[in-house]
C-alpha cells in the first residue's frame, strides 16, 4: 500500500515496483499474472480487487490469515523527487519463496532487486524457479533496483545478485544504482558487468535522460528523452520497464521499445503517484 502526501491529508494508493510494471503491461494488452503474498485484512482485499480491476490474473496471489501488507508513505520535494518511509518488515511477501514452486506456460517472468531483497530467506527456491523457467524457454527479466536499506550489507546484495544474473535474459539496470552497489562508473562498464554474467540483453538507464540497449557487447540503440517538468518521480523506472517490455514482447526493435519506455515514464512523472488514471494510458 502507498500513501502520497501533498500539503494535506494523505491519500491511499496501491503501488510497488513490480506491481506498477505489471499494471502498465496489462494496460498495453498483455496477459499478466501477478505473484505475491498478502494478508486477509481489508487492505489486502482492496489490493486483490485493484489487481482484478486492472485485468491482472490473481491465481498466484495467496492470502495468509492474520497478516497485513506492507505500508509506505511518499513525500515529494520541489523537483518531484520522492522520499519514502516504510513499514513492511512483517509483510507476508517476505515468505513468497520459502517453499518451492513451479510455474508454467509463461512467455516472460519479471522480478526486481526489491523482490530479491525482501524474499531472500527463500533465495534457493527462487533460483530453482528461475532455472526451471529458463529451461522452459521463458524470458527472465530483471530490474536490479538496488535499495541499500533492504539489505544487511552491500556484500550480501552483491553475492545474491551474482547468483541470479546467469539465469537472466534481459536486465534493466539504472547506472546510479549500479554505482552504489558495485562502484560502476559509466554506461559501457555497467553493460559489460551484466554481459560478463551471461545476460544477453542489457538496457541501461543512464544519466542525462539517456538510455542504452546492448545485445551482448554491441550497442543496439541509444536515445535521450525530452525533459519534462516532474511533479512526482515515483514509478518512473517501473513505467520505463513496462514501456520497453510491452514493445519487445511484441517483437519491436530496441529503438522502438526505448521510445515507448521514455514516453510512458515522462507521462508518469507529470502526475502524482505511480499509476496514471486508466483513461490516460
Amino acid at each position: 500500500m502507498a500513501a502520497v502526501g501533498q500539503d494535506g491529508p494523505y491519500q491511499r494508493g496501491i503501488a510497488g515496483d513490480s506491481y506498477n510494471t505489471a499494471i502498465y503491461l496489462a494496460r498495453a494488452g498483455h496477459a499478466v499474472s501477478y505473484l505475491t503474498r498478502l494478508g486477509t485484512d481489508a487492505q489486502s482485499d482492496a489490493i486483490v480487487q485493484a489487481m482484478a480491476s486492472e485485468g491482472l490474473d490473481t491465481q498466484h496471489v495467496a492470502q495468509i490469515a492474520g497478516r497485513q501488507p506492507g505500508l509506505y508513505l511518499i513525500d515529494n520535494d520541489a523537483d518531484g523527487e520522492r522520499h519514502f518511509s516504510y513499514w513492511r518488515n512483517d509483510a507476508p511477501v517476505r515468505q513468497l519463496f520459502d517453499d518451492p514452486m513451479a510455474l508454467e506456460n509463461l512467455s516472460a517472468f519479471f522480478f526486481t532487486g526489491i523482490t530479491l531483497a525482501v524474499t531472500r530467506s527463500g533465495a534457493d527456491n527462487l533460483l530453482a524457479l528461475l532455472a526451471q523457467l529458463k529451461a522452459q524457454g521463458t524470458r527472465v527479466v530483471f530490474d536490479p533496483n538496488y535499495r541499500a536499506h533492504l539489505w544487511d550489507s552491500p556484500a550480501q546484495a552483491q553475492a545474491l545478485t551474482a547468483r541470479v544474473l546467469p539465469l537472466v535474459d534481459t536486465a534493466l539496470p539504472t547506472l546510479e544504482d549500479e554505482t552504489a552497489l558495485w562502484g560502476i562508473k559509466d554506461v559501457d562498464a555497467c553493460a559489460g558487468h551484466f554481459i560478463e554474467h551471461g545476460v544477453a540483453e542489457v538496457v541501461v538507464k543512464g544519466p542525462a535522460l539517456t538510455s542504452y540497449v546492448y545485445a551482448g557487447p554491441v550497442l543496439r540503440a541509444q536515445r535521450q528523452a525530452e525533459p519534462v517538468k516532474a511533479l512526482d518521480t515515483t514509478g518512473a523506472g517501473d513505467a520505463f520497464n513496462a514501456g520497453y517490455l510491452a514493445q519487445r514482447l511484441r517483437g519491436a526493435s530496441a529503438a522502438e521499445a526505448l521510445e515507448s519506455a521514455q514516453q510512458l515514464a515522462a507521462r508518469v512523472v507529470q502526475h502524482r503517484g505511480a499509476i496514471l488514471p486508466k483513461d490516460e494510458v
